[in-house]
């Protein structure tokens, strides 16, 4: 990244904040032998964020059987990391909800989103499960450099921001290059280390674009996030049928599972996503959308020549 994109980036304030007692939490789940009671501690402090992770717990989403009313308990339920991600993820979809960003389709933006963690996570709950958690806020935010670079530096790069819609034309990151000397993804993996979250989350993001992206953790959460950006891509349009089919193959087979691993997720796509915008307190309209989308990708997916 050109070093005068990113200070340009740090001076426009675009960058969303969280709130103080996010951060503390942040930088004690960083020590790896961190007290479970100083994260009760600090959280406790405040009392709002108290109540975000109590409403939270409590959602359709967990399918908790009896109220959770103790913030000790919904930490037990929840676990560190997943306090962390829905936490982190509620906050940062908050501010990042009041920018007005001309030339972009916020909308799509977060269906998109919504659609790419929900696929990740249930990926790595299959391939990767101890990285389920970062998997999931690694999806969901693995694009925020989009809207950030589009609010820094509007007219450089509103002609890629406006691509970043249904049926745009697909940019690469040498494109995105061209235009601001930057990726979205090096801006991505940039703010999410600002907010310190781990390295392997970071360089994944960092990562995500990347038809190569290696071996080890990290390049095994980037082939996630790359193959579920793909298929959320199709969630959010109205594909056509070859690319339906041929992207399915490739992303499955990108991140080493069966296309039957998709035809199993894909009945339960529109719950999920909309359960999941309920607890972010994103607005996406009810829709059969998704489950008309998932419908076709199932059938054309079970066909003989899809599943040879």
């Amino acid at each position: 990244m050109n070093a005068k994109v990113l200070e340009a980036i740090k001076k426009s304030a675009c960058v969303p904040s969280v709130p103080q007692v996010v951060t503390r939490f942040l930088e004690i789940m960083q020590d790896p032998h961190f007290a479970y009671d100083d994260l009760v501690k600090v959280l406790s402090a405040d009392a709002g964020t108290v109540s975000e992770i109590l409403r939270l717990v409590n959602s359709a989403l967990f399918g908790v059987r009896q109220k959770i009313v103790s913030l000790r308990q919904a930490l037990t339920l929840l676990g560190p990391k997943r306090t962390r991600s829905m936490l982190l993820g509620r906050y940062l979809v908050d501010s990042m909800s009041q920018m007005d960003i001309g030339g972009l389709d916020m909308s799509y933006f977060w269906r998109r989103s919504l659609a790419s963690s929900v696929v990740a996570s249930r990926f790595a709950g299959e391939i990767l499960p101890r990285h389920r958690d970062e998997v999931f806020i690694g999806a969901l935010l693995a694009d925020i450099g989009i809207p950030i670079l589009a609010e820094a530096l509007p007219e450089r790069y509103a002609p890629i921001a406006a691509n970043y819609a249904p049926r745009g034309i697909p940019f690469t990151p040498d494109d995105e290059i061209e235009a601001v000397e930057a990726t979205h993804a090096e801006v991505s993996a940039m703010v999410l280390a600002h907010w310190t979250l781990p390295d392997d989350v970071t360089g994944a993001v960092n990562l995500h674009q990347s038809q190569s992206p290696g071996e080890g953790s990290t390049a095994s959460i980037a082939r996630l996030l790359h193959a579920s950006d793909s298929i959320a891509k199709l969630l959010c349009e109205i594909p056509e049928q070859d690319e339906l089919t041929s992207t399915c193959t490739q992303a499955t087979q990108f991140v080493g599972v069966g296309t039957d691993t998709l035809i199993a997720l894909l009945p339960s796509i529109e719950n999920d996503i909309e359960e999941l915008a309920e607890v972010l307190r994103i607005d996406v309209i009810p829709s059969n959308v998704y489950a008309l989308i998932a419908k076709t990708m199932q059938d054309k997916l079970m066909t003989p020549a899809a599943t040879d």
